[in-house]
């Protein structure tokens, strides 16, 4: 566990040196904080209107503003991922230090672990900028918080699983470009499986739609934790770091 943690520290100082992590930061900020100013000025202007006209329609902040932000957030991720997990094993092909990890005296699955916790910590501080807005919320009107927590822990799971994707195509290219480029088409590709089951009730399509990422975030948003949905994320996190493991066994090899 030591050493998961040094690698992991050593990964999250990486991108605090350089402007990977201010840069995604500033992005997420921008893009979700712009989402924030809109859902809460039409939540506003739709009060009033409401209140005009006599209309005394029941207004929930949880519904209205902080469940389609959150959905917002898991599209943005969508983009942040492949950025955040590129670098994680590419960047060690093509400076050559990869040999160096590979004849240290530590495990392959403590090098995965520390570069993917690494990776999950750079994405919650990513994440933690919309908390800024999510608590001015809190600060002037009366959200549910319990909604809220089951909703940012579908996001940390979702990133989580992402990343640890992202991770395993790292390990089979020297070239980060590459890697962000295929980590992002297969995390599109996850996010549309279940448009391209919508309308089809099949036994194919049902396990198809079971493997896209956005079925089972539909529930965390609504602030329902579901075992079912909980246990996908920690499988698919649990195969993708399991097949890195096989990949840099046998780089281990090759080297």
């Amino acid at each position: 566990m030591r050493n998961v943690l040094l690698i992991c520290k050593k990964e999250l100082k990486s991108y605090f040196a350089s402007p990977i992590a201010y840069l995604l930061m500033a992005f997420f900020g921008l893009i979700f904080g712009f989402g924030f100013f809109t859902a809460t000025r039409d939540f506003v202007r739709f009060s009033f209107q409401s209140q005009m006209m006599g209309q005394q329609q029941p207004m929930n902040v949880n519904d209205q503003i902080i469940r389609p932000l959150l959905g917002f957030a898991s599209t943005i991720a969508l983009f942040l991922v492949p950025m955040i997990s590129m670098r994680l094993i590419a960047e060690e092909k093509r400076t050559g230090t990869i040999e160096l990890l590979l004849t240290s005296p530590i495990k392959d699955i403590e090098i995965i672990l520390g570069k993917w916790l690494g990776a999950v910590l750079l994405f919650l501080c990513v994440l933690g900028m919309s908390m800024l807005n999510v608590a001015m919320l809190f600060a002037w009107g009366k959200p549910d918080l319990k909604p809220v927590l089951v909703a940012y822990l579908g996001l940390i799971l979702q990133g989580a699983c992402l990343l640890a994707i992202g991770t395993f195509i790292s390990t089979t290219t020297r070239n980060q470009i590459v890697a962000g480029g295929v980590t992002f088409f297969v995390c599109l590709l996850l996010w549309l499986l279940s448009w391209f089951t919508a309308f089809d009730s099949g036994p194919a399509s049902q396990v198809v739609n079971y493997i896209s990422i956005v079925t089972h975030f539909e529930n965390f948003s609504k602030g329902v934790l579901d075992s079912k949905d909980v246990v996908f994320y920690l499988s698919m996190i649990f195969f993708s770091l399991f097949i890195t493991s096989r990949a840099m066994e046998s780089l281990r090899w090759r080297s």
